[in-house]
């Protein structure tokens, strides 16, 4: 295990500056999520943490040892991509095995480990097999233990989901959580779907243009964003805004408010509107719900929901649940 810290850490291409400047600390053992829109520098922080990428300006340090000028092999970290990248001559336990080989281990060794790891990520029944004949999610177990076998000091992963279906997708976030709580390994990964950044990470960093914009665990960025922008990326459905009349009433420039602290009614409320689209999930009902030419609120309600398009309703914002935000996007505490 490992902590990383970065220190002003700078990244340029040519006269393009994509990351001026950033102080980050990951402890020991945490599931860490860069997560934000795409171009806003996540993979190349992460790339430049792997040291596939070299640091413009800044320092970045693993268990207290500056690395900035390292090679990426000595770094003691494992990075699994979007792409699985296997060998498709290669059998499952010759894949996972391949980095031991390279680096001369034993043959008995490289068995163990191989079955250890086989073992963690349930692919022992598949070890004889070829990449063709498994499912995409476990071609991305094989990529997986082909780095935990390394016993890296962290592993670093790059939307490794994102070529999955989505079940698959769902399943594999189980599986990675599964298999940090078994590792308590120092875990970075990148995605730019808030949906797995809120259930997988214990802390958030949420970038834009290559800034940090909040750092958080998940609930402290969904209940307390610092600006707009965390407030507006976090959270599905997204946060709501409420208009410049509402937001002036309570002494900010912006309201923000979430979908399920809407109440919706046929009789009363505060904000008139007409039901548009409802998105019925079971459980809950999305009501999108038009209060403006210009402008829709989106409402979480209970999944049996008998509310029909083009119905006219009233929204009741919770006054206890509103996020103000001033002139400049800061929150308002």
């Amino acid at each position: 295990m490992s902590a990383i810290t970065l220190k002003n850490v700078t990244k340029r291409f040519g006269d393009v500056t994509v990351i001026p400047g950033i102080d980050l600390s990951i402890e020991d053992g945490e599931f860490v999520v860069f997560v934000g829109p795409s171009g806003c520098g996540k993979s190349t922080l992460l790339r430049l943490i792997a040291g596939l990428e070299d640091v413009s300006a800044g320092v970045i340090d693993i268990d207290g040892a500056d690395v900035t000028g390292t090679a990426p092999a000595k770094r003691g970290l494992a990075m699994v991509f979007q792409s699985y990248a296997l060998y498709p001559h290669m059998s499952v336990a010759g894949n996972i095995g391949f980095p031991l080989r390279m680096a001369g281990e034993s043959k008995e060794a490289i068995d163990k480990k191989v079955r250890a790891a086989a073992a963690t990520l349930n692919l022992t029944d598949y070890l004889h097999r070829k990449p063709r004949e498994l499912s995409g999610g476990q071609r991305q177990r094989v990529a997986i233990g082909r780095a935990i076998v390394r016993e890296p000091k962290g592993f670093l992963f790059d939307e490794p989901l994102s070529n999955l279906d989505a079940a698959l997708r769902v399943n594999m976030r189980l599986e990675l959580s599964e298999l940090h709580a078994q590792l308590k390994t120092t875990m970075i990964y990148v995605t730019h779907d808030q949906v797995e950044a809120m259930t997988m990470a214990d802390k958030i960093v949420v970038l834009n243009r290559g800034h940090i914009e909040q750092v958080g665990s998940p609930l402290t960025l969904y209940n307390k964003p610092d600006n707009l922008f965390v407030a507006g990326f976090i959270g599905s459905p997204k946060m709501n805004f409420l208009g410049p009349t509402y937001a002036k009433e309570h002494g900010a420039a912006t309201v923000g408010v979430r979908p399920e602290h809407i109440k919706i009614s046929k009789e009363s409320g505060l904000i008139k509107g007409t039901a548009g689209v409802a998105e019925h999930l079971g459980s809950d009902t999305f009501v999108h719900v038009h209060v403006a030419p210009d402008q829709m609120i989106t409402v979480r309600t209970s999944g049996d929901s008998v509310l029909r398009h083009g119905d006219t309703v009233w929204l009741t914002p919770d006054e206890d649940r509103l996020h103000r935000f001033d002139a400049q996007g800061k929150a308002i505490r």
